[in-house]
């Protein structure tokens, strides 16, 4: 046992220290792509102290330090790219008090996202920040990347919901970033700084959440397109008639086929020219409203050649259709090694959007299969390698993604929606920022963790 390894027992005890290949190994890749980083230590902590000694001692011996939660993501943010600690949060798993007077829940970062909604629900009220892997993935996790899902198009994303942070800094000393109150302009706001920050300026332990009730009712409703430009003109048209969906979310046609593959299940009719479809959820309190909702979506698709719509029928026909729209990310991964990258425009611009996707394929000469959360501008692209070569896959393609990438922007969008930044988009950085900017988010870095120990490597 060398020093360090030594010096991290003695802080949260030797059965969670692991130095060994095979949890460091586990504990090297998340969902991004195929890249895989072990750390040379994998420590799991069960307190602020026990975190708060953990960055001492890296400070002192300089080593890296990797927030890790349930290695869901999908940007490369969790990945111990420079070796060092890999610190797992999956020991802070206690939500630790629901207050019903409130609207708040205080929970650990380690907390389940699905058993965090399961569990105010069952007081009448809702966490509505729901992202496809929301029964794996952490609190924690989502704070870090500023996670979002198909009720954001509604009800926002997590930093919509985030009070207050209990935080280590990389000095050791632990703090709250804000207040619980549901409004606060008492200098720099420190909680929202800390979201979407992927463990990079600090290591949070405890969360305050806001919450809001819970819908009585809520309907849902497959429209299939015989054309995916037009499923995406229909999305601005159905907010242009006041409507506010719940979820509206998008999928073409091959991510539809792959995920009832993948499940074993056809809960869809897939009419043979049928080329895209949106699934789309209205909620609220009021069941003869919600009916009048569907009634003018019906009338609003039906002007941009919508097929026949179908209506879930049931509770299980709702969950059928979820769960096929939640699978499609690992039903387009289990189809070939894959890039995924996280565009979001405007949404009146989504249909230029996915015209740029094809256009820049064509060009560079990849294949894509694209989904996400229409109602944001939200647009998954998953780039399969199916049978590219090396030197295509891993030099041409980036090329595609960079003019990609600068579509996006002139479209006045982004390069990442609700996946964050981490390793993999770290590099298209410059199109979306100056050097100004850059050199702000560098400087921010500084003061949080002048030695550049917590989490090196990512989002620049």
């Amino acid at each position: 046992m060398n020093q360090v390894e030594a010096a991290l027992v003695e802080v949260v005890g030797k059965e969670y220290v692991f130095s060994d290949k095979e949890t460091r190994k586990n504990y090297g890749h998340d969902e991004t792509e195929d890249l895989s980083f072990p750390p040379a230590f994998v420590v799991k902590p069960s307190s602020p102290n026990e975190v708060s000694a953990i960055l001492k001692l890296a400070s002192h011996f300089k080593i890296p330090v990797t927030p890790i939660g349930a290695r869901t993501g999908l940007s490369g943010g969790s990945l111990s790219i420079k070796g060092g600690i890999g610190l797992s949060m999956e020991r802070f798993n206690k939500i630790l008090h629901i207050d019903e007077r409130n609207l708040q829940a205080t929970v650990e970062p380690g907390v389940i996202t699905q058993v965090f909604q399961d569990s105010v629900r069952e007081k009448g009220l809702m966490y509505p920040p729901d992202p496809a892997s929301r029964g794996s993935c952490f609190i924690g996790g989502n704070v870090s990347e500023n996670s979002g899902g198909p009720k954001a198009v509604k009800y926002g994303v997590t930093k919509d919901y985030v009070l207050n942070l209990e935080v280590v800094l990389m000095s050791g000393e632990i703090i709250w970033t804000g207040a619980n109150t549901l409004k606060n302009s008492t200098g720099y706001n420190l909680t929202q700084l800390m979201v979407g920050s992927e463990g990079t300026l600090g290591v949070i332990t405890k969360i305050v959440m806001r919450l809001i009730p819970h819908p009585k009712h809520d309907l849902l409703m497959l429209v299939p397109f015989k054309s995916a430009e037009k499923a995406c003109e229909a999305v601005s048209g159905i907010f242009r008639a006041g409507i506010i969906p719940s979820g509206m979310e998008f999928m073409e046609r091959d991510a539809i086929v792959y995920a009832m593959d993948f499940i074993g299940e056809e809960p869809v009719p897939l009419a043979a020219d049928d080329q895209a479809h949106l699934l789309i959820e209205v909620d609220g309190n009021d069941m003869d409203a919600l009916m009048m909702d569907c009634e003018r979506i019906s009338e609003v698709v039906a002007q941009y050649e919508a097929g026949e719509v179908l209506f879930a029928e049931d509770q299980n026909q709702k969950d059928q259709l979820w769960k096929l729209r939640r699978r499609v990310g690992e039903a387009v991964k289990a189809q070939s090694i894959y890039k995924e990258e996280d565009t979001v425009v405007p949404r009146f611009e989504l249909p230029a959007l996915l015209k740029a996707v094809k256009e820049v394929g064509k060009l560079y000469g990849f294949r894509s299969v694209c989904y996400g959360h229409a109602g944001d501008g939200n647009l998954h692209v998953n780039i399969l390698r199916d049978e590219m070569c090396e030197e295509d896959w891993n030099k041409t393609v980036k090329v595609g993604i960079r003019e990609l990438f600068e579509r996006v922007k002139e479209l006045g969008g982004t390069i990442s929606g609700e996946h964050g930044i981490g390793l993999v988009q770290r590099d298209y950085m410059d199109i979306m920022f100056s050097e100004s900017h850059l050199e702000l988010m560098h400087s921010i870095k500084k003061v949080f963790d002048p030695k550049g120990i917590l989490n090196p490597g990512k989002i620049f």
